[in-house]
């Protein structure tokens, strides 16, 4: 589709190469995963991620979405300290710089949190599971603009197919929970940009700081700033907590423990040994996950216009994902 040349002699993909060190205390933190693993690392994220979605609907029934997002955050936060703590970690080597990045890098964590709980007021789980979707795309165009490991003309044409069906999903295809499904969609679209702009900035600060130590720090930058935004929305502190039904619990507690402690760490692990564009390409399974479970679960109808939104996202994806493997074997064969 004439998208342009790569860049002789440089690779797309640059990997991280660490130094060695012990993988007894730090397994997620210091070793290099092999490509394999971080796949897999990836692929269990993207899954989570996908029943996330879910939960975090379930949850808006007896919390309000600053209030799940808080207490989300707060119990995540919990987790990844004792994890830390237990591993003997450190915060003695990190430098000013290091800081400064860490708490930019919370401003994506608030904004994906927040954002997508947010937007699920208006839409359904099954609408935002699609636009979700996008996340690999939204990367991608996002690593080539300012990082540049791909050339924007590589990635340009399997975004805009993308955008597609996000844009078809948005206006058409949606169950509107609230008065303003088009404010809700704009929502989770912004909190997967939020994402996408903290997968690209931490890669680069795990080339010295371990992941784990990245995730808290940045979730707890996260934590702080939300906190007085709860007097602004509140429902069970105002309801009082016996409001809160069971199911409600539990699915703030999967939030706690695999959306935000198990899923994130997981992500963090795989972009470190694949890198953000590729990680990226495997989100396409968490749309699948949000949309199946959003039916199964929440008794969501989904139609042909999510199912084209999906088609449409995912045939962004894999024309990404093709685009950028070329230019990566002519990067090589040039360089070689």
């Amino acid at each position: 589709m004439g998208l342009g040349k790569c860049k002789q002699g440089a690779a797309p993909h640059p990997r991280i190469v660490l130094d060695g060190g012990s993988e007894g205390l730090y397994p997620l933190s210091i070793m290099q995963p092999s490509t394999g693993v971080a796949y897999g690392s990836v692929i269990l994220a993207a899954v989570l991620w996908g029943g996330s979605i879910v939960a975090q609907k379930l949850a808006l029934g007896s919390f309000a979405p600053v209030e799940a997002s808080v207490l989300r955050d707060i119990g995540g936060l919990a987790i990844l300290l004792a994890t830390w703590w237990w591993q003997d970690g450190t915060l003695a080597t990190l430098t000013r710089a290091d800081l400064r990045t860490l708490a930019l890098l919370g401003l994506g964590v608030l904004g994906n949190h927040l954002l997508i709980l947010i937007g699920l007021k208006y839409v359904s789980g099954a609408v935002a599971g699609v636009i979700i979707g996008s996340s690999p795309v939204v990367t991608a165009l996002l690593s080539a603009m300012l990082i540049q490991d791909v050339p924007l003309r590589v990635v340009w044409a399997g975004c805009l197919l993308s955008f597609a069906g996000v844009a078809l999903v948005s206006v058409a295809g949606f169950q509107a929970a609230g008065e303003q499904p088009l404010l809700g969609g704009l929502l989770v679209f912004l909190g997967v940009a939020s994402w996408a702009l903290y997968s690209i900035g931490s890669r680069t600060i795990m080339e010295r700081v371990p992941a784990l130590t990245v995730n808290w720090t940045t979730l707890l930058v996260a934590t702080v700033l939300q906190i007085p935004l709860l007097w602004t929305d509140r429902k069970m502190l105002e309801a009082g907590v016996s409001s809160v039904t069971a199911a409600d619990w539990l699915a703030l507690a999967y939030l706690v423990v695999f959306a935000t402690a198990v899923a994130q760490q997981a992500w963090l692990f795989g972009v470190k040994g694949i890198g953000p564009s590729r990680a990226s390409v495997v989100g396409n399974l968490t749309p699948v996950a949000a949309v199946g479970l959003s039916a199964v679960i929440l008794r969501e109808s989904v139609g042909w216009v999510e199912l084209l939104g999906i088609a449409l996202i995912l045939g962004g994806v894999w024309m990404v994902h093709i685009q950028t493997a070329r230019c990566a074997q002519r990067g090589s064969s040039a360089s070689g």
